[in-house]
């Protein structure tokens, strides 16, 4: 028996993401993009921290979630490392909430300089200043070499190679949806060779 209408409607769990997203944007207050992305070190301890989730391209099992970063912050090095990753973004006014796991690869190429260039003058500066999670000696440390970088770069700045994308191919995508009493819907996505197979959990 097939009880997804409504909110859990569709077989594709990227058009699922793409209409809450839609819907997150006209009530959450800041970034209704942002995700919790957690990844492992080398000891297997988990990381967690807060990024903007950039795009949702393609459907079906050729899916996947894009963010963008310095490939030389931890979070860069725990990916290459592990090749894997999960987050979870919650819409607090929608009261709802998506979580990925799945494998991750680079998005180093036309796509990723797309959006660089996309970006504000300054941010891209600031990309190219930040040795990001490194120690730091100060902020006025900090605001120098973005100046520095300004000169350097001008008002066109190329992406550096050390900052681009990474691209999220799920393995298994799970959709929450708050319900009364604590009775709320689930329903997880799992990938497999024939495609997506979807079943309800227990709140």
């Amino acid at each position: 028996m097939n009880d997804r209408s409504g909110l859990f409607a569709g077989d594709d769990p990227f058009e699922i993401t793409r209409r809450w997203l839609a819907e997150a944007e006209a009530s959450e207050p800041n970034d209704p993009n942002a995700i919790a992305l957690a990844t492992v070190d080398e000891d297997g301890m988990p990381d967690v921290r807060m990024v903007l989730l950039k795009d949702i391209d393609g459907a079906g099992r050729d899916g996947s979630f894009v963010f963008y970063t310095n490939y030389d912050s931890a979070k860069g090095r725990q990916i290459a490392d592990s090749g894997k990753a999960a987050f979870v973004m919650h819409w607090k006014s929608l009261r709802r909430q998506v979580r990925v796991r799945g494998t991750v690869t680079r998005e180093d190429g036309p796509a990723a300089d797309a959006y660089f260039a996309s970006r504000a003058l300054q941010s891209r500066i600031g990309a190219w200043s930040s040795r990001q999670s490194q120690p730091l000696e100060s902020r006025a440390a900090l605001m120098a070499e973005a100046a520095r970088m300004g000169l350097r770069h001008g008002t066109n700045p190329p992406r550096p190679p050390f900052w681009g994308g990474f691209r999220i191919r799920p393995t298994h995508v799970e959709f929450w949806a708050d319900g009364a009493f604590r009775l709320h819907d689930r329903f997880r996505w799992t990938a497999g060779e024939n495609g997506w197979a979807i079943t309800r959990l227990s709140p």
